[in-house]
């Protein structure tokens, strides 16, 4: 890992200029920046200087130096001659996944399915590295789409790892101060500050019910019964209308098998119990499978009379930046998000 000079990244950044901010998170700013070498590389600097803004920073340095893995982001290094560290990283050319699925009208292209299969795949390979394949377990702790980056080849990279925890070794669980995104949070972790593995689990499937229904974690202009993807998704579901909720586009790309494969892995991810919900590993083995599968023309024809009316009326009404959660407001709006959750789960 390089050691950089506070003057280095400043002629890099341009003496951090606003036309180089490509990002703003819950701790920080990233920047693009230019070397003197000439490579390109994003620079994130704290937003505050403070005690749990430096803690936050070397955790992440700690993490992040373990780990090599070709679908999560790489550090080059850090400067630390400021009090809180300046982190470098490659710099990922292509937006976030958030971008991609929420933002088509700034420009992004349209994800196929076969790249939203493949991406969460990836996703799923780079999560089970961190739960299984190195010394010490590392829970990311905000897996979220706006955490997760796409380069030019739509090569899939988890970053910011600011709120990840390291597990002990002969433990599976950490008991933390509750800490994640709204929409995103494993409730269960929520109800009982135990930090597992399987919290990224219930993370990850609420990314790949955003990649198959287009829709936000916590959409503020849906209705109550809707704001909550994962509670709406499970909802969904139960009920026999997931083609209702999936994104039209997906629809007619004839994957109506493969969909119902997904919809039934989301549901699982999602379980309130995270004992109960697969292995990140078990969910690379299956989307992996699902990607291998062969398309038939025949597919098309597994839907029913009924879905096929659903699926028409439907088709004819045709960052970096989501803030973790803080405030009063925010938590107690979670709470009843929770309640809902618990509700779902047991009704079934």
């Amino acid at each position: 890992m390089t050691l950089f000079s506070t003057e280095h990244l400043r002629k890099a950044t341009d003496n951090y200029s606003q036309e180089k901010i490509i990002g703003k998170g819950a701790y920080g700013v990233v920047y693009k920046g230019v070397l003197s070498d000439k490579r390109l590389v994003a620079i994130k600097k704290s937003k505050l200087v403070d005690e749990t803004q430096a803690e936050q920073f070397i955790n992440e340095v700690m993490i992040l130096t373990q780990v090599i893995h070709r679908n999560v982001v790489k550090l080059l290094g850090c400067c630390l001659e400021e009090e809180v560290p300046i982190l470098v990283y490659e710099f990922i050319s292509n937006n976030t996944l958030f971008h991609h699925i929420h933002h088509r009208s700034g420009g992004m292209n349209w994800l196929s399915w076969e790249n939203r299969l493949r991406v969460a795949s990836e996703v799923a390979s780079g999560l089970g590295y961190l739960h299984s394949d190195i010394s010490m377990q590392i829970i990311h702790r905000d897996v979220k789409s706006s955490n997760i980056l796409l380069d030019e080849n739509y090569t899939t990279k988890i970053s910011d790892f600011g709120a990840s925890r390291l597990v002990p070794l002969g433990h599976h669980e950490v008991p933390t101060l509750i800490q994640g995104t709204l929409g995103y949070l494993d409730p269960e972790y929520f109800n009982t500050s135990q930090l597992t593995e399987k919290s990224d689990v219930y993370s990850f499937g609420v990314v790949l019910a955003e990649l198959i229904t287009g829709k936000k974690a916590i959409g503020v202009d849906r209705t109550n019964e809707e704001k909550n993807l994962a509670t709406y998704f499970a909802k969904s579901v139960k009920e026999n209308r997931l083609f209702e909720i999936v994104d039209p586009r997906l629809l007619r790309e004839g994957t109506l098998d493969k969909l119902h494969a997904v919809g039934d892995l989301i549901k699982r991810c999602l379980n309130f119990v995270g004992d109960d919900r697969p292995t990140m590993k078990e969910v690379v083995v299956e989307l992996d499978g699902l990607r291998k599968l062969t398309t038939h023309p025949w597919v098309q024809q597994e839907a029913s009379n009924e879905t096929r009316s659903s699926v028409l009326e439907i088709e004819q009404s045709d960052l970096y930046d989501v803030p973790l959660i803080h405030g009063t407001s925010e938590w107690d709006s979670y709470t009843g998000i929770t309640d809902m959750v618990l509700e779902e789960n047991n009704s079934r």
